[in-house]
């Protein structure tokens, strides 16, 4: 019963990351959306999702800073985060989480809404009794602009 509380305390905490993830980056809060990786992140970005090469790769939390406020180009955002998937394994963990980003742009023209599906592959590693992303791979699957 011990390990049952356990594994639901843990997954518990590794939804409460994902989404601490999307509500840092919809409030512009690039320093707290850094501190939910480790210092040795990899963090990696394939603008296409069949692409086998990667548009960025990242590997420590210091250099997430300039992607993560690249997010003041918009007016504003909405990430809605889905269905996700993880396995625990002790204080590792793997997942895949479906993301719907939202990206509002305005200016003399009008408002500009563009829409991208996103999947995260994630590696989770609990670290002082806390659940951080230790990778985070984003996939995007497609992009509408309105």
């Amino acid at each position: 019963m011990e390990q049952f509380i356990q594994e639901t305390r843990d997954r518990l905490a590794i939804r409460e990351l994902v989404d601490q993830y999307a509500y840092c980056a919809d409030t512009r809060d690039a320093k707290g959306q850094m501190s939910l990786f480790t210092v040795d992140t990899n963090f990696v970005v394939y603008m296409d999702s069949k692409s086998d090469t990667p548009g960025q790769i990242i590997n420590n939390r210091a250099d997430l800073l300039p992607v993560f406020e690249n997010l003041n180009t918009y007016n504003s955002t909405m990430h809605f985060n889905g269905q996700s998937t993880v396995k625990l394994e002790g204080g590792r963990a793997t997942g895949i989480t479906y993301c719907f980003a939202h990206h509002l742009t305005i200016d003399e023209q009008g408002q500009h809404l563009m829409v991208a599906t996103i999947r995260y592959h994630d590696v989770f590693v609990k670290q002082e009794g806390k659940w951080l992303f230790a990778e985070r791979k984003l996939l995007v699957d497609w992009i509408e602009n309105r």
